[in-house]
Order: structure tokens, then sequence, then C-alpha cells
């Protein structure tokens, strides 16, 4: 499945006194492209949540290798990198001119809202990850 890629701008909300990213802010980057995989593909996290699913971060590897600066602008890329009946696994990078900053590897599980259990992938996101 092709990469999919968010444009993003580096604020002061986002940054230390020293006008650097902090750290955890890689991950709310990583969150938007991830929900905005989900758009490019016709669902929204609203619509799932209304059909009883729930998608969970399981595990998160990471890995920073330079900073963003305030003003930078930043591409937060997500790639499926494999899924199974009720989880999905996600390479992303977050990158500066092309430049990698932060490498991620993000493993989402699908749960029923109310069990908070693993559930298969409705029928209609199951069809987008068979591609």
């Amino acid at each position: 499945m092709n990469d999919f890629c968010l444009p993003l701008r580096v604020y002061i909300e986002d940054t230390d006194a020293g006008g650097i990213v902090y750290y955890v802010n890689y991950l709310k980057y990583m969150e938007r492209a991830r929900s905005e995989w989900l758009r490019h593909h016709g669902f929204t996290q609203r619509e799932l949540l209304e059909a009883g699913i729930q998608l969970v971060v399981h595990r998160l590897e990471c890995r920073y290798a330079k900073p963003a600066r305030l003003d930078d602008e930043l591409n937060v890329s997500a790639a499926v990198l494999s899924h199974g009946r009720c989880r999905l696994s996600f390479v992303q990078t977050v990158m500066r001119d092309g430049e990698p900053l932060c490498e991620a590897r993000v493993d989402i599980a699908c749960l029923d809202a109310v069990r908070l259990k693993p559930t298969p992938w409705p029928p209609a996101l199951a069809a987008v990850l068979n591609g």
C-alpha cells in the first residue's frame, strides 16, 4: 500500500524554550498522519467509534535522529507495513526536506469499543487493507 504523507508546520506550542520540538509531539504528528490516512481511504475515527470500533496503539518503537525546530515545514508519512485480522502495523517517518528526523513502527489494534477486546476489521476497511 502506498505511503500517505501529511505536511505540517512546527508552531511555538510544539516546542520547548529553545525552539526545538518536544519529543512527544512527534507522536502526535504521527497520530494525525494515521488519522488522515484513514480519512484518505474513506473512514473517520468518529464513524468507526459510532460503529463500535476503537483503534488503539498496541506497541510503539521510535528512534529520534535530528530535532525539528520552530517554523520547520515537515512531512509525516504513514505506510502500512503489515496487517492481520485485528492488527495493523505502520512505519512512519517525520521528515524535513526529505531528511528523516524521527522514525517509528506503530502497531494498532482494532477493538470492540464496549468490551475493549480485539475484533476483526470492519469489512470495508478490511477491503482497503487487502487492497
